[in-house]
């Protein structure tokens, strides 16, 4: 479930740094990128890996409007990894990649600037 937030809005509720610390936020590398076929949205499947604490993770990204497969092989992502699997039509994701809409509501990848070991944790 992606939700479309107005740039100019407000912040969200406060939440306390406790909070923030539950959510686990983690860099990792596409390693395979595949079109998800039967998607509602343009999509793919991908495989990421998080390194030898976390392993390789699934997950489908709504990414298919400004990336294509082989651009994305071996590209870092920021991703959720703790959140429950969720099933997005036939296929399981296992961690969610996080993103950013631009002005046409597109998916931007949320990665670093520069490389960092994957498996690194957002602080």
């Amino acid at each position: 479930m992606h939700l479309d937030h107005d740039p100019s809005a407000p912040t969200g509720a406060t939440i306390g740094f406790d909070d923030f610390l539950k959510v686990d936020i983690r860099i990792g590398t596409i390693v395979a990128a595949e079109v998800y076929e039967g998607a509602r949205k343009p999509s793919y499947k991908l495989r990421i890996d998080f390194g030898p604490g976390i392993g390789e993770k699934k997950s489908v990204g709504q990414v298919a409007a400004l990336y294509s497969p082989e651009e994305l092989v071996g590209r870092q992502v920021a991703a959720v990894v703790n959140f429950p699997v969720r099933q997005i039509g036939k296929a399981l994701s296992e961690v969610l990649t996080l993103g950013f809409a631009d002005e046409e509501g597109r998916v931007t990848l949320f990665s670093p600037d520069k490389r960092v070991p994957d498996g690194s944790r957002l602080f």
